[in-house]
């Protein structure tokens, strides 16, 4: 099996991994049908499956592929409720890239 990597990202980042899955944190600002805005250090549309259970206002963890429009197609995704700290989250995106050998395979 090919080692794989699901790089933590925010919207800033997702230009760069077009065609790739990767792992989003973000605060779910609203609801449309199967779809989802979410705030992840920027807006981000999300294109859910059939499993997805998240509430506006919550905070999701999203694994999914990010589309040509910069939208991301769900895989799957996690309630993770509220109390999140979204800077947190936002800090580990950053350690991450800073140091991609340690967190993300070469794709």
């Amino acid at each position: 099996m090919e080692a794989a990597s699901t790089p933590r990202i925010t919207c800033g980042y997702l230009d760069t991994y077009v065609g790739k899955n990767v792992m989003v944190v973000g605060k779910v600002l609203q609801l449309r049908g199967e779809e989802a805005v979410i705030d992840a250090d920027g807006n981000i549309t999300v294109h859910l499956n059939r499993d997805s259970h998240i509430m506006v206002n919550s905070g999701v963890q999203v694994i999914g592929k990010v589309n040509p429009d910069l939208s991301i197609k769900a895989l799957s995704s996690l309630d993770l409720g509220t109390g999140i700290d979204y800077n947190l989250a936002n800090t580990v995106v950053e350690v991450a890239h800073q140091h991609k050998s340690m967190f993300q395979y070469e794709q």
